[in-house]
């Protein structure tokens, strides 16, 4: 019984946070063009602004955040993305899925949870010619204990129930009615320490 009142007010809560979030975040977010959900935003001139304007294409070839400048914008299947050179919007332009984002560049700890929520550009990994974005350094390091394991489930839950799907939906409905292996903030930052304490 308690348990059921708890999801109801978990429930309950996450639905209020949908609402007071509003549309505009739900829009930005949930594009129709065959990138959606995405983590995004809608500013002045793009209604679907991957990853707040960073620069996707300079992750690979510097290997760190740089934020990009709607003086080099490109548009792919609805969604809009900025860079900080020419050169880097012309890589892109020629081969645009190798420099998308996985997950629609939400947080990769979320997503192993079939949680599309977070992630912030400057935390990241590069990993098999492949764009990973955490939530933070906790995420990130989370996802480091066991990397593949964690990036298997994250696939799984993006293609299961993530991809094509409303961003807003599917969080709530993950937030309420949580994977077996879900682990709070709490428990991963203890499971990170205890992972540090034994190098």
């Amino acid at each position: 019984m308690l348990q059921g009142l708890t999801l109801l007010r978990t429930g309950m809560i996450a639905i209020a946070a949908v609402v007071l979030t509003g549309c505009g975040a739900m829009t930005a977010q949930n594009p129709d063009g065959g990138l959606s959900p995405i983590n995004g935003i809608a500013n002045d001139a793009d209604d679907h602004l991957m990853l707040f304007g960073a620069d996707v294409v300079a992750y690979f070839t510097e290997n760190r955040h740089v934020q990009g400048s709607a003086a080099h914008r490109s548009e792919y299947k609805g969604v809009d993305f900025y860079f900080a050179s020419a050169a880097n919007k012309a890589l892109f332009d020629a081969e645009p899925t190798t420099y998308l984002p996985q997950y629609g560049g939400y947080c990769t700890n979320g997503i192993a949870f079939g949680i599309p929520w977070g992630g912030n550009a400057e935390d990241f990994l590069v990993h098999d010619g492949k764009l990973y974005i955490f939530g933070g350094e906790l995420s990130r390091q989370a996802v480091m204990l066991d990397l593949e394991a964690n990036l298997a489930l994250a696939d799984k839950y993006w293609q299961e129930e993530v991809a094509g799907n409303n961003s807003f939906w599917q969080r709530t409905k993950r937030l309420v009615l949580r994977v077996p292996h879900y682990q709070s903030g709490e428990e991963q930052a203890a499971a990170v320490a205890a992972a540090r304490q034994q190098l």
